[in-house]
C-alpha cells in the first residue's frame, strides 16, 4: 500500500493544484464545471516551469536597467521623448539598429527562407553593411546638418508641407499595416513553437498566436508609448547584448554550435564534417542564377534592386534614422552605423545557417518553412537555456516593435497633429497626444498581426513586396532633395503616384520575373521622372541646406578605413558561400 501511494506520488507530484468551482443553479448539478490547472513535478512540468522561470528573470533585468537608466530623463519635452535628448552614443546606437532590424520576422523569415532555398537569404544581412556604409558617409552628414527629427521633416525643408505629409502618411501605413503585424506574428509563432501554448491551454495555434500577439504588443507598447526613445534605445542595447555577447555563449552561436555538435554526437568537427557532408551543396550557395524566383534572390539584384531596397530601409527609414538622429554628434552617429554594419556580416554565422541546419534535422518534413528557426531551437536547446533564449528573442521582438511604434508617434505627432491641429501644442501636450495616439496604432497592429498568416511566399518575402510600394519613390525624394537645386515641390507627389500605379500593375501581369528586378526598374524610373520635371518645370529659387547647428558636423576620422575594411569583408562572407567556397 506504501510502496504503491510513493509510486503515485512519483508520478503525480504537484506543485501548484487548484480547482475552480462554479455552480449554475441548484437543480441541475451536472452543469457544475472544474478548470483545474496543475504542474507537475514531471519532466515536462518541470521543463515548461524553468522555461518560464528564467524566461521572466532575464525579461525582467531588462525592464530594470531600462527603468533605472531613464527614470531621471525628462519626457515631458520634445527632444528628450523623441529623440532622447540627442545625447545617444556609438555603441548605443549600434546596438538599438541591430536590435530594431534583428527582430524574429529577421531570425523566423531568414531562416525560413534559407531552409526552403539556400544560403542567398543572407543577401539581406551582408548586402545591407553597404548602405549602411552610405548611410555613415553621405545621409547622416545631411540629416544631422539639417537638425531635422523626423525624414519627413527634411522633405517639408527641401519639398513643401504636403510632400512631408504624404511620405509620413505611407511610412505609419506601412508600419501600422505590415512592419508591426508581421513582427508581432513572427514573435507569436516563435513562442508558440517554444512553450507549446496551444497544446498547454488545448486551444488552436491559431488562438495562441493571437493571444501571444496581444501579449507582446502590449509589453512592448508600454516601453515605446511610456518610456520615450531613450528607454527603446537602451532596452535594445541591454538586449542585444543579450544576443550578440551573451548569444555567443547563451542564445546566438550557440544555437548553430549545439545543433552541429549533435550531428557529430558530441564532436564538433565531426558535426561539421556530417553537416557539409549530407547537406547539398547547392544549399550553401548565396549565389543564384539570374532567372530564379521568390524566395531564392538573383544575384544580379544584390547590386540593384535589393542594394536600392536596403538603402531605403537602412538610410531613409524613420525606425532606423531615428536612432541616429538622436545621436551627441555626427562622428558617434557614424560610429553607430559602422559599427552595425560589421554586426551585419555576422548574421549567415547565426541566423541564415540556422536554416539549413533545420533542414538536416527534419528534411522536407516541417509543413511551414517559418517553423524551420523555433524548431531548431526547441530540439537543440537545453531545458535550462531555453527560457534565457526565448527571453532574447522576446528582446529582439520587443526592440523592433517598440522602436516602429516611437517612429510612428514620433510621424504622427510633429508630422500630423502639430501643424495640422494645434500648431502651438507645448511639449508636454505633444507628448500626451503622442501616447494616445500609439496606444491607438498598437491595438490595430495587434488585430492585423494573426492575418500575417496568410502570407503566401513566407514572413520575409511578404514584408519586402510591401515595402516595394513606397519604398524606391521615398529613396529617389531624399538623394533628389540632397543632390539638386531646382526640382521643385510637384515632382515627388507626381513620382508617388506615378510608382504606386507602375507597382501595382506589375502584380497583377503575368510577369515570370523577381519583384526585385522590379524595382530595379522602377527606382530608375523615379529618379529619372524626378529630374525631368526638374528641367521642365524647375522651382524658382535654388535649395540650400542651412546649418541648425544642432550637433558638431565634425566626422569619426576612422570612418573611412572602417568603411572599406567592412566592405573587402563582406566580399570574403560573399566568396565562402559561393561556388568557390562551400558550395563546390
Amino acid at each position: 500500500m506504501i510502496g504503491t501511494t510513493k509510486e503515485k506520488r512519483t508520478k503525480t507530484r504537484k506543485i501548484v493544484s487548484f480547482e475552480l468551482k462554479s455552480q449554475r443553479g441548484k437543480k441541475n448539478k451536472n452543469r457544475e464545471f472544474y478548470n483545474i490547472i496543475e504542474f507537475s513535478y514531471s519532466k515536462e512540468g518541470l521543463k515548461h516551469l524553468i522555461i518560464i522561470l528564467t524566461f521572466i528573470a532575464f525579461t525582467g533585468l531588462v525592464a530594470l536597467i531600462s527603468w533605472y537608466k531613464t527614470k531621471e530623463e525628462n519626457l515631458s519635452t520634445k527632444e528628450g521623448y523623441f529623440l532622447a535628448g540627442r545625447g545617444l552614443t556609438g555603441l548605443v546606437i549600434a546596438g538599438s539598429l541591430e536590435m530594431t532590424n534583428l527582430s524574429t520576422e529577421q531570425l523566423v523569415g531568414q531562416a525560413g527562407q534559407s531552409y526552403s532555398t539556400n544560403m542567398g537569404a543572407m543577401s539581406w544581412s551582408v548586402n545591407a553593411s553597404i548602405a549602411l556604409l552610405a548611410l555613415a558617409l553621405i545621409f547622416l552628414p545631411k540629416y544631422l546638418k539639417a537638425g531635422i527629427t523626423t525624414i519627413p521633416e527634411f522633405l517639408e525643408v527641401r519639398f513643401d508641407r504636403t510632400t512631408k505629409q504624404i511620405i509620413s502618411f505611407l511610412f505609419l501605413l506601412g508600419y501600422m499595416l505590415t512592419y508591426l503585424p508581421t513582427v508581432l506574428y513572427s514573435g507569436a509563432l516563435a513562442f508558440n513553437q517554444i512553450f507549446h501554448l496551444d497544446q498547454l491551454f488545448g486551444i488552436t495555434t491559431y488562438q495562441s498566436i493571437a493571444i501571444l500577439c496581444v501579449a507582446i504588443g502590449v509589453i512592448g507598447s508600454i516601453y515605446a508609448i511610456f518610456g520615450g526613445l531613450k528607454a527603446v534605445a537602451v532596452s535594445d542595447t541591454v538586449n542585444g547584448v543579450g544576443l550578440l555577447i551573451g548569444g555567443l555563449l547563451i542564445g546566438g552561436l550557440l544555437i548553430p554550435i549545439l545543433s552541429i555538435c549533435i550531428l557529430g554526437n558530441g564532436s564538433f568537427l565531426a558535426g561539421i564534417q556530417d553537416f557539409i557532408t549530407n547537406v547539398p551543396a547547392e544549399k550553401f550557395n548565396a549565389v543564384n542564377p539570374a532567372n530564379a524566383l521568390p524566395p531564392m534572390i538573383p544575384w544580379p539584384v544584390l547590386f540593384l534592386g535589393m542594394l536600392f531596397n536596403n538603402l531605403f530601409y537602412w538610410c531613409t527609414n524613420q525606425s532606423i534614422i531615428q536612432r541616429t538622429l538622436a545621436a551627441k554628434n555626427l562622428a558617434q552617429a557614424q560610429r553607430g552605423a559602422v559599427f552595425t554594419a560589421f554586426l551585419k556580416l555576422l548574421d549567415p554565422f547565426f541566423i541564415t545557417i540556422c536554416g539549413l541546419l533545420a533542414y538536416r534535422f527534419f528534411g522536407d518534413g516541417l509543413a511551414n518553412s517559418d517553423l524551420a528557426y523555433p524548431s531548431l531551437i526547441t530540439t537543440v536547446v537545453p531545458n535550462w537555456l531555453l527560457g534565457i533564449i526565448a527571453a532574447v528573442l522576446f528582446g529582439a521582438i520587443l526592440s523592433s516593435f517598440n522602436s516602429a511604434l516611437n517612429s510612428c508617434v514620433t510621424l504622427y505627432t510633429l508630422d500630423f497633429h502639430r501643424p495640422l491641429f494645434n500648431q502651438t501644442a507645448s511639449d508636454s501636450h505633444l507628448v500626451s497626444v503622442g501616447k494616445r495616439v500609439g496606444t491607438g496604432l498598437a491595438i490595430v497592429s495587434i488585430c492585423v498581426a494573426p492575418f500575417v498568416s496568410n502570407a503566401p511566399s513566407g514572413l520575409y518575402d511578404f514584408l519586402q513586396e510591401c515595402f516595394g510600394f513606397y519604398s524606391m519613390p521615398i529613396l529617389a525624394i531624399v538623394l533628389v532633395g540632397f543632390y539638386t537645386k531646382r526640382v521643385p515641390a510637384c515632382a515627388p507627389k507626381i513620382t508617388l503616384v506615378v510608382h504606386v500605379i507602375l507597382y501595382s500593375i506589375s502584380k497583377f501581369l503575368p510577369l515570370n520575373v523577381h519583384y526585385l528586378y522590379v524595382l530595379s526598374v522602377l527606382f530608375p524610373v523615379d529618379l529619372a521622372l524626378m529630374l525631368l520635371i526638374g528641367k521642365l518645370k524647375p522651382r524658382a529659387t535654388d535649395f540650400i541646406l542651412e546649418d541648425s547647428k544642432a550637433v558638431d558636423l565634425t566626422p569619426w576620422k576612422y570612418v573611412k578605413p572602417a568603411a572599406l575594411t567592412c566592405f573587402i569583408l563582406m566580399l570574403c562572407v560573399y566568396a565562402l558561400f559561393s561556388p568557390i567556397g562551400l558550395a563546390r
